[in-house]
């Protein structure tokens, strides 16, 4: 199967189970209150945000007096072979505490042929103050901290590289604000997040290395217009830390757009930069995430 054919059917299936799983818990799914959107999708590593930074955001649809959840799945595949397997869940108690977990495979294309690398990631977030939808007509913005357990499963090759550990906990704190009309009549949605990490490419290749094992605060940032309530179009950038000297690690960027067609399902598709990656510069993909929420 060629590549780009092996890409569109791992894309169906991610569709299929999301649309699966969102008619499974369709009777649950519309108890949640919350407005459309609100909650972001699934970041790569669990959490509700962006594609590759969480936000300051709550999964799931609860309110403020309900029990909310979401599942996910994303696909990535770098034109250099590299490719993505992400799926997990989030759960919101009260808009307020958000409880995820993520599991990651990594194929190592022909950089190190048929292996691949594994990685789970379990996640604690707690709003602390503000509400990015319904005070968004004042000053204040919203502001979560959280907490990002990575432990990678497949240490052979980071070894060989540097890292340091298999392991390590990431926090995290984030700001959200949602603008009314301030993007020609659109709202405007921004968050930035900054992390204390450690971790080569987001911890796949381990943690720490021959260049430096101390946690580095790393700026994470998103904005998107609202050209509806169910589109945001936008671009996200993630500083990531450079500590192996067998290869350099650059940073993070994508352009991406989210699209909710039922209140139950949200799909985004976006463009993908993530720079240079073991032995190959200019590693840039599509990128398809799927998710059910309730």
């Amino acid at each position: 199967m060629k590549p780009e054919n092996s890409h569109i059917a791992q894309a169906g299936r991610l569709l299929i189970a999301a649309i699966t799983a969102t008619f499974a818990l369709l009777p649950a799914a519309q108890a949640g209150d919350r407005v459309l959107a609100s909650s972001g999708v699934s970041q790569v590593e669990g959490a509700a945000g962006g594609g590759l930074s969480p936000w300051a955001v709550i999964g799931g649809q609860g309110s403020r007096d309900q029990i909310g959840a979401s599942v996910f799945g994303t696909h990535v595949r770098t034109r250099g072979g590299f490719e993505l397997e992400s799926y997990g869940a989030a759960v919101g108690f009260y808009d307020t505490v958000e409880l995820s977990f993520a599991r990651q495979r990594f194929g190592l294309a022909d950089t190190v042929a048929g292996q691949s690398l594994n990685m789970d990631v379990v996640g604690l977030k707690w709003r602390v103050w503000g509400d990015a939808v319904y005070e968004a007509d004042s000053w204040k913005p919203q502001v979560a901290i959280g907490l990002q357990y990575k432990k990678n499963r497949d240490m052979l090759v980071p070894n060989l590289l540097g890292a340091k550990r298999d392991s390590d906990t990431e926090p995290y704190i984030a700001v959200a604000k949602l603008w009314f009309g301030a993007a020609g009549g659109w709202n405007l949605f921004t968050n930035v997040t900054l992390r204390g990490t450690r971790a080569n490419q987001f911890g796949l290749l381990g943690f720490g290395g021959d260049k430096g094992d101390s946690m580095k605060l790393e700026p994470e940032a998103s904005i998107a217009v609202l050209p509806r309530d169910n589109l945001a179009i936008g671009v996200e950038y993630r500083a990531k830390p450079n500590q192996l000297s067998a290869f350099d690690e650059t940073h993070a960027a994508d352009f991406f757009v989210a699209w909710w067609p039922m209140r139950n399902l949200s799909v985004t598709l976006a463009w993908l930069d993530l720079g240079q990656i073991a032995n190959k510069t200019g590693q840039r993909s599509s990128y398809l995430s799927v998710q059910a929420q309730f």
